[in-house]
């Protein structure tokens, strides 16, 4: 039997492949990542071996290449030398001031995972190996310049509309605030929203696979508003389930978060105006 503990007293509650939440270490870069590997033998038996290592991993997995892990990190402490063990036995273990550039994801079609494997060499029969995950968040100063966002919609002759969020980069329990004005209102508009969308992105080139999920709607305005009207938005993000942005990481995915904003016509068709937003963790 093989048990792997970590020293952190830090946890996240982070959803499994089951859909379950459970707890697991956690950990940002530049830590150290400490705890100590038990092995016990079965009663009356012994494990031979040609050497015990740890190994503290940082992965990508894209889903539809199942199998194939990309590292981008990789550390190994030897923990001990050819032998036998009979009895119950304890490898404390160390990773010093860790550089763990990449925050921990699951997503649709991509996780990047952060894992700590043991491995028994064994000569005669199958290694063992364990593993055991933790999670990684980083944290961002807040952005020195935070440019606000101006955009106009138009059909030409029938609608006019301005529309303006307060800044571009967003911490993920922030507020977004902004304001629409109507310039020309020539359509029956029967409402209006706000969705949060997350686009992830895996691959490059033709085979490049983009998945958006809607993670928000926030109906602004109910009606046909006039000329010269003058709605305010005010979305708070805390309850959404969020993540930094991520850009090109490791030439393998990225995840992009978009504001879009959807007007409803009396004859339900739709029109709408895509913004990127700039998603980070703030301390």
């Amino acid at each position: 039997m093989v048990g792997t503990s970590l020293l952190n007293k830090k946890a996240a509650n982070i959803k499994k492949e089951n859909g379950q939440m459970a707890p697991v270490p956690l950990f940002q870069s530049q830590e150290s990542v400490v705890g100590e590997v038990r092995i016990e033998p079965l009663p009356g038996k012994k494990v031979e071996h040609m050497g015990v290592k740890i190994e503290l991993l940082g992965q990508i997995e894209l889903y539809f290449d199942r199998g194939s892990f990309y590292d981008f990190t990789s550390l190994v402490r030897e923990l001990d030398v050819p032998g036998e063990i009979v009895d119950r036995k304890t490898f404390p273990f160390e990773f010093s001031t860790v550089e763990m550039p990449y925050e921990s994801y699951n997503g649709v079609n991509v996780r990047l995972r952060y894992i700590l494997k043991v491995t028994i060499s064994r000569s005669y029969a199958t290694n063992i190996v364990e593993y055991k995950d933790f999670w990684v968040r980083n944290f961002s100063p807040p952005p020195e310049i935070n440019n606000s966002i101006k955009m106009e919609v138009g059909i030409e002759d029938c609608l006019h509309i301005e529309f303006e969020y307060s800044k571009s980069k967003y911490h993920l329990k922030d507020v977004i605030i902004g304001k629409i004005y109507f310039l020309l209102v020539r359509i029956k508009i029967k409402h209006m929203e706000l969705e949060i969308r997350r686009r992830e992105s895996t691959g490059s080139g033709p085979n490049t696979y983009n998945e958006t999920e809607t993670l928000a709607k926030y109906e602004i305005m109910d009606g046909a508003p006039v000329r010269g009207e003058s709605i305010p938005i005010r979305l708070f993000l805390s309850p959404y389930d969020l993540t930094p942005t991520y850009r090109n990481i490791n030439n393998k995915f990225s995840v992009k978060y978009y504001l879009n904003l959807v007007l409803v016509d009396e004859e339900d068709r739709r029109y709408f105006k895509q913004q990127e937003i700039t998603m980070m963790r703030i301390d």
